[in-house]
């Protein structure tokens, strides 16, 4: 009656869309937690280990030289940035009001973005600096300049904003992006609507959600992807710098076919995994 129904079923689909997205940026958190993890102890343990054979081996080739500077120095770069944002993270507790990116809004509604998950999502998705140590500031502006930093810098150069941080920031807890509906209703959102109108814009919210919703699952695919490849290569090399440590003579100029070929598929291993040390996946 009076298109309660219509309203009831409208608010039910909101309810689940906001559950399935929920659970889909944890899952993007976690997996950005994992990659990180796994370039920081590549990071800790390979370049050592690449470094410490080349030391040993007498007469070593340029390329297997120079593909490990080039290594090295991706590595360093990565280290580089997670030092830096692990400052940053820990200065500051970034915090959003509000749902800008999902258009949804029902008074006060924060999410904190923990210092593990802000180093997974900028070494993820990539950050930018704002210009002024966001340590500097305070109150509105600090708030408003952590979200800028979060979503790749401000829009007039070429990063995405306060939506942008704030889109980010709902990958560390979803309630900043996408509230609860309870809190939508209890919030008096739905207050002196018709039942019609009421069943309208749940689904206007339900399709920007959607969107969302597909973003990160592309997200999700892209960086699990990026981690596979990044422990292949990893694990390729840990194995063959293994055998080459046993087996190989340590001059060059002494070396059989075998030991070649092995240290020629080091080289490869490890021309393939510099592009992806610091790779960032497309929000």
């Amino acid at each position: 009656m009076l298109n309660r129904s219509l309203k009831k079923d409208a608010i039910s689909e909101l309810e689940a869309t906001h559950h399935k997205y929920e659970k889909r940026a944890a899952d993007v958190t976690k997996a950005a937690e994992a990659l990180m993890e796994t370039r920081a102890k590549c990071s800790e343990e390979l370049v050592g280990r690449v470094e410490s054979y080349i030391n040993t081996l007498a007469n070593s080739p340029k390329e297997f030289d120079r593909s490990f500077s080039e290594f090295k120095a991706e590595y360093q770069a990565f280290d580089g940035l997670m030092q830096e944002v692990r400052a940053e993270a820990e200065r500051i507790e970034v915090k959003a009001g509000g749902s800008a990116a999902a258009g949804i809004s029902a008074g006060v509604a924060t999410a904190a973005f923990a210092p593990s998950a802000a180093m997974a999502i900028a070494t993820t998705f990539g950050t930018a600096s704002t210009g002024t140590a966001i340590s500097a500031l305070s109150g509105a502006a600090a708030s408003k300049a952590a979200l800028a930093w979060l979503g790749g810098g401000a829009l007039v150069a070429g990063g995405k904003g306060m939506a942008g941080g704030a889109a980010i920031l709902g990958l560390a807890n979803p309630v900043g992006i996408a509230i609860g509906v309870t809190a939508l209703v209890g919030s008096g959102f739905f207050a002196r609507k018709k039942n019609r109108k009421i069943a309208e814009e749940c689904h206007v919210k339900r399709k920007e959600i959607e969107v969302l919703d597909a973003a990160l699952k592309a997200s999700l695919v892209d960086i699990e992807s990026l981690h596979d490849a990044t422990k292949e290569h990893a694990s390729g090399m840990d194995a063959l710098l293994t055998w080459l440590s046993v087996n190989g003579a340590q001059d060059y100029q002494d070396f059989d076919k075998e030991s070649k070929d092995k240290l020629a598929a080091l080289v490869n291993h490890m021309q393939i995994l510099t592009p992806l040390i610091n790779k960032t996946v497309s929000r």
